[in-house]
Protein backbone atom coordinates (compact mmCIF):
# COMPACT_ATOMS: atom_id res chain seq x y z
CA UNK A 1 0.00 0.00 0.00
CA UNK A 2 1.29 3.45 -0.84
CA UNK A 3 1.37 6.03 1.95
CA UNK A 4 -0.97 8.92 1.11
CA UNK A 5 0.58 12.36 0.81
CA UNK A 6 -2.30 14.71 0.40
CA UNK A 7 -3.67 17.39 2.71
CA UNK A 8 -7.31 18.18 3.30
CA UNK A 9 -9.16 21.16 4.62
CA UNK A 10 -12.90 21.04 5.29
CA UNK A 11 -14.80 23.92 3.77
CA UNK A 12 -18.26 23.11 5.15
CA UNK A 13 -19.51 21.22 8.17
CA UNK A 14 -18.11 18.55 10.46
CA UNK A 15 -18.88 15.16 8.92
CA UNK A 16 -19.96 12.16 10.98
CA UNK A 17 -16.98 10.13 9.81
CA UNK A 18 -13.23 10.68 9.99
CA UNK A 19 -10.15 8.82 8.92
CA UNK A 20 -8.53 7.89 12.24
CA UNK A 21 -5.44 5.79 11.71
CA UNK A 22 -2.90 7.84 9.81
CA UNK A 23 -4.05 11.41 10.05
CA UNK A 24 -3.80 14.23 12.53
CA UNK A 25 -6.87 16.29 13.34
CA UNK A 26 -6.00 19.93 13.79
CA UNK A 27 -7.57 23.36 13.56
CA UNK A 28 -4.50 24.66 11.75
CA UNK A 29 -3.19 23.71 8.36
CA UNK A 30 0.54 23.06 8.09
CA UNK A 31 1.86 21.61 4.84
CA UNK A 32 4.26 18.72 5.35
CA UNK A 33 5.84 16.10 3.14
CA UNK A 34 3.61 13.47 4.75
CA UNK A 35 -0.09 14.21 4.82
CA UNK A 36 -2.28 15.54 7.59
CA UNK A 37 -5.95 16.41 7.67
CA UNK A 38 -7.51 19.50 9.13
CA UNK A 39 -11.20 19.30 9.86
CA UNK A 40 -13.40 22.08 11.16
CA UNK A 41 -17.10 22.71 11.71
CA UNK A 42 -16.70 26.18 10.22
CA UNK A 43 -15.06 27.28 6.96
CA UNK A 44 -11.60 28.73 7.41
CA UNK A 45 -8.70 29.74 5.23
CA UNK A 46 -5.81 27.26 5.22
CA UNK A 47 -2.27 28.55 5.63
CA UNK A 48 -1.45 27.92 2.01
CA UNK A 49 -1.84 30.07 -1.05
CA UNK A 50 -2.55 29.28 -4.67
CA UNK A 51 0.15 30.60 -6.94
CA UNK A 52 -0.33 31.75 -10.52
CA UNK A 53 1.75 28.78 -11.66
CA UNK A 54 -0.07 25.67 -12.79
CA UNK A 55 1.00 22.09 -13.26
CA UNK A 56 -0.59 19.09 -14.92
CA UNK A 57 -2.50 16.89 -12.51
CA UNK A 58 -3.89 13.51 -13.56
CA UNK A 59 -7.26 12.26 -12.30
CA UNK A 60 -8.33 8.66 -12.86
CA UNK A 61 -12.13 8.57 -12.69
CA UNK A 62 -14.29 5.52 -12.02
CA UNK A 63 -17.86 4.92 -10.91
CA UNK A 64 -20.38 2.11 -10.62
CA UNK A 65 -17.85 -0.66 -10.12
CA UNK A 66 -20.54 -2.80 -8.41
CA UNK A 67 -18.18 -5.19 -6.60
CA UNK A 68 -15.66 -5.14 -9.42
CA UNK A 69 -12.03 -4.81 -8.36
CA UNK A 70 -8.95 -3.25 -9.91
CA UNK A 71 -6.57 -5.67 -11.64
CA UNK A 72 -9.45 -8.09 -11.93
CA UNK A 73 -12.56 -6.59 -13.49
CA UNK A 74 -10.65 -3.57 -14.83
CA UNK A 75 -7.21 -1.97 -14.78
CA UNK A 76 -6.32 1.39 -13.27
CA UNK A 77 -3.94 3.61 -15.26
CA UNK A 78 -1.37 5.51 -13.18
CA UNK A 79 -2.29 8.97 -11.94
CA UNK A 80 -2.17 11.46 -9.09
CA UNK A 81 -5.76 11.29 -7.83
CA UNK A 82 -8.29 8.44 -7.92
CA UNK A 83 -11.95 9.49 -7.99
CA UNK A 84 -14.85 7.08 -7.40
CA UNK A 85 -18.35 8.47 -8.05
CA UNK A 86 -20.34 5.86 -6.12
CA UNK A 87 -21.99 2.46 -6.35
CA UNK A 88 -18.99 0.57 -5.06
CA UNK A 89 -21.27 -2.38 -4.31
CA UNK A 90 -24.51 -4.06 -5.39
CA UNK A 91 -26.35 -3.95 -2.06
CA UNK A 92 -23.88 -2.45 0.39
CA UNK A 93 -23.34 -5.38 2.74
CA UNK A 94 -20.22 -5.52 4.90
CA UNK A 95 -18.37 -8.05 2.76
CA UNK A 96 -19.01 -6.06 -0.42
CA UNK A 97 -17.84 -2.80 1.15
CA UNK A 98 -14.76 -4.43 2.66
CA UNK A 99 -13.78 -5.85 -0.72
CA UNK A 100 -14.27 -2.51 -2.49
CA UNK A 101 -12.46 -0.43 0.10
CA UNK A 102 -9.54 -2.86 0.07
CA UNK A 103 -8.80 -2.42 -3.63
CA UNK A 104 -9.13 1.36 -3.35
CA UNK A 105 -6.74 1.45 -0.38
CA UNK A 106 -4.25 -0.68 -2.29
CA UNK A 107 -4.38 1.56 -5.37
CA UNK A 108 -1.20 3.58 -5.93
CA UNK A 109 -2.46 7.18 -5.92
CA UNK A 110 -1.49 10.21 -3.90
CA UNK A 111 -5.14 10.94 -3.05
CA UNK A 112 -8.22 8.71 -3.24
CA UNK A 113 -11.60 10.43 -3.03
CA UNK A 114 -14.91 8.56 -3.04
CA UNK A 115 -18.63 9.03 -2.56
CA UNK A 116 -21.39 6.46 -2.12
CA UNK A 117 -24.18 5.71 -4.57
CA UNK A 118 -27.74 4.48 -4.42
CA UNK A 119 -26.63 0.81 -4.25
CA UNK A 120 -24.39 1.40 -1.21
CA UNK A 121 -27.44 1.21 1.03
CA UNK A 122 -25.78 0.63 4.42
CA UNK A 123 -24.03 4.01 4.14
CA UNK A 124 -27.45 5.73 4.25
CA UNK A 125 -28.62 4.99 7.84
CA UNK A 126 -32.12 6.55 7.55
CA UNK A 127 -32.81 4.54 4.41
CA UNK A 128 -31.40 1.29 5.82
CA UNK A 129 -33.33 1.55 9.08
CA UNK A 130 -36.54 1.69 7.07
CA UNK A 131 -35.84 -0.60 4.12
CA UNK A 132 -32.77 -2.65 5.01
CA UNK A 133 -34.65 -5.87 5.70
CA UNK A 134 -36.04 -5.87 2.17
CA UNK A 135 -32.46 -6.42 0.99
CA UNK A 136 -30.88 -8.40 3.81
CA UNK A 137 -33.72 -10.41 5.37
CA UNK A 138 -31.59 -13.35 6.49
CA UNK A 139 -28.52 -11.33 7.37
CA UNK A 140 -29.22 -7.76 8.57
CA UNK A 141 -26.11 -5.61 8.37
CA UNK A 142 -24.57 -3.55 11.16
CA UNK A 143 -24.49 -0.07 9.62
CA UNK A 144 -22.00 1.17 12.23
CA UNK A 145 -19.48 -1.51 11.27
CA UNK A 146 -20.03 -0.73 7.59
CA UNK A 147 -19.36 2.95 8.24
CA UNK A 148 -16.26 2.11 10.29
CA UNK A 149 -14.67 0.59 7.19
CA UNK A 150 -14.48 4.12 5.79
CA UNK A 151 -13.86 5.87 9.11
CA UNK A 152 -10.75 3.77 9.73
CA UNK A 153 -9.31 3.93 6.25
CA UNK A 154 -5.94 5.67 6.42
CA UNK A 155 -5.88 6.71 2.77
CA UNK A 156 -9.45 7.33 1.57
CA UNK A 157 -11.29 10.65 1.71
CA UNK A 158 -15.01 9.85 1.86
CA UNK A 159 -17.31 12.79 1.10
CA UNK A 160 -20.94 12.71 2.18
CA UNK A 161 -22.53 15.88 0.76
CA UNK A 162 -19.61 18.05 1.86
CA UNK A 163 -16.57 19.87 0.55
CA UNK A 164 -12.84 19.63 1.11
CA UNK A 165 -9.67 21.28 -0.10
CA UNK A 166 -6.98 18.85 -1.23
CA UNK A 167 -3.35 19.92 -1.57
CA UNK A 168 -1.03 17.29 -3.00
CA UNK A 169 2.18 17.31 -1.01
CA UNK A 170 4.28 14.42 -2.27
CA UNK A 171 7.79 15.55 -3.29
CA UNK A 172 7.38 13.47 -6.45
CA UNK A 173 3.87 14.72 -7.25
CA UNK A 174 2.53 17.86 -8.95
CA UNK A 175 2.18 19.82 -5.66
CA UNK A 176 -1.15 21.24 -6.79
CA UNK A 177 -4.34 22.12 -4.94
CA UNK A 178 -8.05 21.90 -5.68
CA UNK A 179 -11.40 22.22 -3.95
CA UNK A 180 -13.96 19.45 -4.33
CA UNK A 181 -17.56 18.86 -3.28
CA UNK A 182 -18.84 15.29 -3.12
CA UNK A 183 -22.41 14.02 -2.73
CA UNK A 184 -24.00 10.55 -3.00
CA UNK A 185 -27.53 11.79 -3.76
CA UNK A 186 -29.55 11.14 -6.91
CA UNK A 187 -33.21 11.65 -7.90
CA UNK A 188 -35.39 9.15 -6.07
CA UNK A 189 -36.41 6.20 -8.23
CA UNK A 190 -37.46 2.90 -6.73
CA UNK A 191 -36.30 1.63 -3.36
CA UNK A 192 -32.67 2.73 -3.29
CA UNK A 193 -30.49 4.80 -0.97
CA UNK A 194 -29.66 8.51 -1.07
CA UNK A 195 -32.72 9.40 -3.13
CA UNK A 196 -34.36 12.82 -3.01
CA UNK A 197 -37.75 13.99 -4.31
CA UNK A 198 -37.86 16.68 -6.96
CA UNK A 199 -39.28 19.11 -4.41
CA UNK A 200 -36.00 18.96 -2.45
CA UNK A 201 -33.60 19.07 -5.39
CA UNK A 202 -32.96 22.80 -5.66
CA UNK A 203 -32.26 23.25 -1.96
CA UNK A 204 -29.97 20.21 -1.90
CA UNK A 205 -27.65 21.47 -4.64
CA UNK A 206 -27.59 24.98 -3.16
CA UNK A 207 -25.21 23.43 -0.60
CA UNK A 208 -22.36 23.33 -3.13
CA UNK A 209 -19.86 26.16 -2.49
CA UNK A 210 -19.36 28.45 -5.47
CA UNK A 211 -15.56 28.26 -5.31
CA UNK A 212 -15.08 24.51 -5.82
CA UNK A 213 -13.00 23.24 -8.73
CA UNK A 214 -14.63 19.80 -8.89
CA UNK A 215 -18.20 18.68 -8.27
CA UNK A 216 -18.40 14.94 -7.61
CA UNK A 217 -21.94 13.53 -7.62
CA UNK A 218 -23.46 10.13 -8.20
CA UNK A 219 -26.16 11.52 -10.47
CA UNK A 220 -25.32 13.26 -13.73
CA UNK A 221 -26.76 16.68 -14.53
CA UNK A 222 -29.77 16.71 -16.83
CA UNK A 223 -29.00 16.30 -20.56
CA UNK A 224 -25.29 15.68 -20.01
CA UNK A 225 -23.96 12.11 -20.07
CA UNK A 226 -27.29 10.90 -18.69
CA UNK A 227 -29.12 9.22 -21.57
CA UNK A 228 -30.42 5.71 -20.96
CA UNK A 229 -31.00 3.05 -23.59
CA UNK A 230 -34.66 4.06 -23.76
CA UNK A 231 -33.55 7.59 -24.76
CA UNK A 232 -34.64 9.11 -21.45
CA UNK A 233 -32.42 11.83 -19.96
CA UNK A 234 -32.16 10.54 -16.39
CA UNK A 235 -30.01 13.29 -14.84
CA UNK A 236 -31.01 16.05 -12.43
CA UNK A 237 -32.06 19.42 -13.87
CA UNK A 238 -31.46 21.21 -10.59
CA UNK A 239 -27.90 19.93 -10.52
CA UNK A 240 -27.43 21.30 -14.04
CA UNK A 241 -28.71 24.67 -12.84
CA UNK A 242 -26.33 24.58 -9.88
CA UNK A 243 -23.45 23.85 -12.27
CA UNK A 244 -24.33 27.01 -14.24
CA UNK A 245 -23.79 29.02 -11.08
CA UNK A 246 -20.66 27.19 -9.92
CA UNK A 247 -19.11 26.36 -13.29
CA UNK A 248 -16.50 23.95 -11.87
CA UNK A 249 -13.62 22.74 -13.96
CA UNK A 250 -14.83 19.14 -13.65
CA UNK A 251 -18.22 17.60 -12.88
CA UNK A 252 -17.65 13.88 -12.30
CA UNK A 253 -20.58 11.47 -11.99
CA UNK A 254 -21.88 8.00 -12.82
CA UNK A 255 -25.20 6.28 -12.03
CA UNK A 256 -26.50 6.12 -15.62
CA UNK A 257 -24.26 3.40 -17.04
CA UNK A 258 -25.22 3.98 -20.67
CA UNK A 259 -24.26 7.65 -20.32
CA UNK A 260 -20.58 6.83 -19.81
CA UNK A 261 -18.46 9.41 -21.61
CA UNK A 262 -17.60 13.10 -21.41
CA UNK A 263 -18.46 16.46 -22.88
CA UNK A 264 -17.59 20.10 -22.34
CA UNK A 265 -20.42 22.49 -21.56
CA UNK A 266 -19.86 26.01 -22.88
CA UNK A 267 -21.83 28.28 -20.56
CA UNK A 268 -23.72 31.37 -21.71
CA UNK A 269 -22.94 34.09 -19.15
CA UNK A 270 -24.37 37.01 -21.09
CA UNK A 271 -28.04 36.20 -21.58
CA UNK A 272 -30.37 38.31 -19.45
CA UNK A 273 -33.51 36.60 -20.71
CA UNK A 274 -32.94 32.85 -20.34
CA UNK A 275 -32.03 31.16 -17.08
CA UNK A 276 -29.11 28.73 -16.86
CA UNK A 277 -28.35 28.96 -20.56
CA UNK A 278 -25.67 27.03 -22.43
CA UNK A 279 -23.89 28.17 -25.57
CA UNK A 280 -23.10 24.68 -26.73
CA UNK A 281 -21.57 21.29 -26.01
CA UNK A 282 -18.36 19.74 -27.30
CA UNK A 283 -18.49 15.95 -27.35
CA UNK A 284 -15.49 13.84 -26.38
CA UNK A 285 -14.46 11.03 -28.67
CA UNK A 286 -12.98 8.19 -26.63
CA UNK A 287 -9.46 7.42 -27.95
CA UNK A 288 -9.53 4.15 -25.99
CA UNK A 289 -12.62 2.68 -27.61
CA UNK A 290 -12.09 -0.87 -28.91
CA UNK A 291 -8.31 -0.73 -28.51
CA UNK A 292 -5.61 -0.85 -25.84
CA UNK A 293 -5.21 2.93 -25.47
CA UNK A 294 -6.34 4.89 -22.43
CA UNK A 295 -9.69 6.62 -22.36
CA UNK A 296 -7.98 10.00 -22.07
CA UNK A 297 -9.15 13.61 -21.86
CA UNK A 298 -6.50 16.33 -22.15
CA UNK A 299 -7.70 19.62 -20.63
CA UNK A 300 -4.22 21.08 -20.18
CA UNK A 301 -3.00 24.13 -22.06
CA UNK A 302 -1.52 21.79 -24.65
CA UNK A 303 -4.73 19.84 -25.10
CA UNK A 304 -7.39 20.55 -27.67
CA UNK A 305 -10.96 19.28 -27.58
CA UNK A 306 -13.04 20.54 -30.44
CA UNK A 307 -10.02 22.50 -31.67
CA UNK A 308 -9.87 24.90 -28.71
CA UNK A 309 -8.21 25.12 -25.30
CA UNK A 310 -10.28 24.46 -22.17
CA UNK A 311 -11.64 27.71 -20.73
CA UNK A 312 -11.89 27.67 -16.96
CA UNK A 313 -9.47 29.56 -14.73
CA UNK A 314 -11.09 28.42 -11.46
CA UNK A 315 -11.42 31.99 -10.15
CA UNK A 316 -12.98 32.18 -6.68
CA UNK A 317 -14.77 35.48 -7.35
CA UNK A 318 -14.83 38.66 -5.30
CA UNK A 319 -18.49 39.07 -4.41
CA UNK A 320 -19.33 39.51 -0.75
CA UNK A 321 -22.89 39.65 0.54
CA UNK A 322 -23.26 43.19 1.84
CA UNK A 323 -26.48 44.62 3.29
CA UNK A 324 -28.59 45.78 0.41
CA UNK A 325 -29.00 49.52 0.41
CA UNK A 326 -25.74 50.03 2.31
CA UNK A 327 -23.72 53.23 2.10
CA UNK A 328 -21.65 51.86 -0.77
CA UNK A 329 -22.39 54.07 -3.73
CA UNK A 330 -23.87 52.72 -6.92
CA UNK A 331 -22.93 55.77 -8.94
CA UNK A 332 -19.68 54.21 -10.13
CA UNK A 333 -21.62 51.13 -11.12
CA UNK A 334 -24.03 53.22 -13.16
CA UNK A 335 -21.35 55.20 -14.97
CA UNK A 336 -18.68 52.56 -15.49
CA UNK A 337 -20.83 49.54 -16.27
CA UNK A 338 -24.44 50.43 -16.86
CA UNK A 339 -23.52 53.05 -19.45
CA UNK A 340 -21.76 50.35 -21.42
CA UNK A 341 -24.58 47.85 -21.29
CA UNK A 342 -24.92 46.12 -24.63
CA UNK A 343 -28.28 45.89 -26.32
CA UNK A 344 -29.27 42.38 -27.23
CA UNK A 345 -29.51 41.89 -31.00
CA UNK A 346 -33.20 41.08 -30.77
CA UNK A 347 -33.82 44.42 -29.06
CA UNK A 348 -33.15 46.37 -32.20
CA UNK A 349 -29.45 46.91 -32.74
CA UNK A 350 -28.37 46.53 -36.35
CA UNK A 351 -24.65 46.77 -35.78
CA UNK A 352 -23.80 43.20 -34.76
CA UNK A 353 -20.04 43.86 -34.64
CA UNK A 354 -20.56 46.77 -32.25
CA UNK A 355 -22.84 44.62 -30.09
CA UNK A 356 -20.28 41.84 -29.78
CA UNK A 357 -17.55 44.39 -28.97
CA UNK A 358 -19.63 46.09 -26.26
CA UNK A 359 -20.71 42.76 -24.86
CA UNK A 360 -17.08 41.71 -24.43
CA UNK A 361 -16.29 44.98 -22.66
CA UNK A 362 -19.26 44.51 -20.37
CA UNK A 363 -18.15 40.99 -19.43
CA UNK A 364 -14.69 42.30 -18.56
CA UNK A 365 -16.31 44.96 -16.39
CA UNK A 366 -18.24 42.33 -14.43
CA UNK A 367 -15.08 40.35 -13.87
CA UNK A 368 -13.08 43.29 -12.57
CA UNK A 369 -15.61 45.52 -10.84
CA UNK A 370 -14.89 46.34 -7.21
CA UNK A 371 -16.95 44.62 -4.55
CA UNK A 372 -18.16 47.90 -3.08
CA UNK A 373 -19.60 48.89 -6.43
CA UNK A 374 -21.89 45.90 -6.35
CA UNK A 375 -23.81 46.72 -3.19
CA UNK A 376 -26.92 47.19 -5.28
CA UNK A 377 -30.06 48.54 -3.55
CA UNK A 378 -32.87 46.07 -3.12
CA UNK A 379 -35.19 48.00 -5.39
CA UNK A 380 -32.67 47.60 -8.24
CA UNK A 381 -31.56 44.01 -7.72
CA UNK A 382 -34.21 41.41 -8.44
CA UNK A 383 -34.27 38.24 -6.32
CA UNK A 384 -34.28 36.20 -9.54
CA UNK A 385 -31.22 33.98 -9.88
CA UNK A 386 -29.49 32.04 -12.57
CA UNK A 387 -29.35 34.58 -15.38
CA UNK A 388 -26.47 36.43 -16.92
CA UNK A 389 -26.24 39.96 -18.17
CA UNK A 390 -24.46 42.87 -16.57
CA UNK A 391 -25.38 44.70 -13.31
CA UNK A 392 -27.69 46.38 -12.66
CA UNK A 393 -29.68 44.09 -14.94
CA UNK A 394 -32.69 43.05 -12.89
CA UNK A 395 -32.06 39.36 -13.44
CA UNK A 396 -28.28 39.26 -13.11
CA UNK A 397 -26.90 36.61 -10.75
CA UNK A 398 -24.17 38.87 -9.41
CA UNK A 399 -22.80 36.38 -6.88
CA UNK A 400 -22.27 33.74 -9.56
CA UNK A 401 -20.61 36.10 -12.03
CA UNK A 402 -18.61 38.73 -10.16
CA UNK A 403 -14.91 38.02 -10.60
CA UNK A 404 -15.75 34.59 -12.05
CA UNK A 405 -16.16 35.25 -15.76
CA UNK A 406 -13.13 33.07 -16.48
CA UNK A 407 -15.19 30.03 -15.52
CA UNK A 408 -16.60 29.62 -19.02
CA UNK A 409 -16.62 25.85 -19.46
CA UNK A 410 -17.15 22.67 -17.44
CA UNK A 411 -16.09 19.17 -18.43
CA UNK A 412 -18.77 16.64 -17.42
CA UNK A 413 -17.46 13.09 -17.01
CA UNK A 414 -19.67 10.05 -16.51
CA UNK A 415 -17.13 7.46 -15.37
CA UNK A 416 -19.45 4.44 -15.04
CA UNK A 417 -17.38 1.26 -15.37
CA UNK A 418 -20.25 -1.22 -15.40
CA UNK A 419 -21.37 -1.23 -19.02
CA UNK A 420 -24.79 -2.85 -18.50
CA UNK A 421 -27.78 -1.62 -16.50
CA UNK A 422 -29.08 -3.20 -13.31
CA UNK A 423 -29.43 -6.18 -12.86
CA UNK A 424 -25.90 -6.48 -14.18
CA UNK A 425 -25.29 -9.38 -16.51
CA UNK A 426 -28.55 -11.14 -15.63
CA UNK A 427 -29.53 -13.16 -18.69
CA UNK A 428 -26.86 -11.32 -20.66
CA UNK A 429 -23.81 -13.42 -20.03
CA UNK A 430 -20.63 -12.12 -18.46
CA UNK A 431 -20.49 -8.63 -16.96
CA UNK A 432 -18.73 -6.08 -19.13
CA UNK A 433 -16.66 -3.21 -17.77
CA UNK A 434 -15.66 0.06 -19.39
CA UNK A 435 -12.22 1.60 -18.97
CA UNK A 436 -11.55 4.28 -16.35
CA UNK A 437 -11.54 7.81 -17.78
CA UNK A 438 -8.22 9.61 -17.34
CA UNK A 439 -8.27 13.41 -17.14
CA UNK A 440 -5.21 15.66 -17.35
CA UNK A 441 -5.84 19.23 -16.22
CA UNK A 442 -3.71 22.21 -15.19
CA UNK A 443 -4.22 23.12 -11.52
CA UNK A 444 -2.58 25.82 -9.39
CA UNK A 445 0.61 25.01 -7.52
CA UNK A 446 0.36 25.82 -3.81
CA UNK A 447 2.85 27.36 -1.41
CA UNK A 448 2.93 27.57 2.35
CA UNK A 449 2.10 30.98 3.78
CA UNK A 450 5.02 32.23 5.84
CA UNK A 451 3.81 34.44 8.69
Amino acid sequence: MVDPSYELDRLTYEPSHHSQDSCTTSSSYEPQNSYLTSRSSEPHIPSITRTTRTRKTRFVCVSDTHNGVANGSFKLPPGDVLIHAGDLTNQGNYAELEKSIKWIEDADFEAKIIIAGNHDITLDPPFYSQYGLYFHKQNPQDINKCQELLDRSPSILYLNHEAAEVSLASPTGPHTTFRIFGSPFSPAKGMWAFGYPQSDASKRWDDIPLDVDIVLTHTPPKYHCDERNDRVAAGCEYLRQALWRIRPRLAICGHVHEGRGAEIIQWDLGSSNIKFKENGVVRWEDPGKDNKKMSHIDLTSKGRIGGAAFKNDGAFGDWENQPLGSTASTSNLTTSIASGLPLLPEEGTKDKKKWHRNNSIAKMAISNVAKTSLAIPEEILSPARGQGGVPPSLRCDVEALCGRMGRQETCVINAALMASSWPHGKGRGRKKFNKPIVVDIDLPVWEEVVS
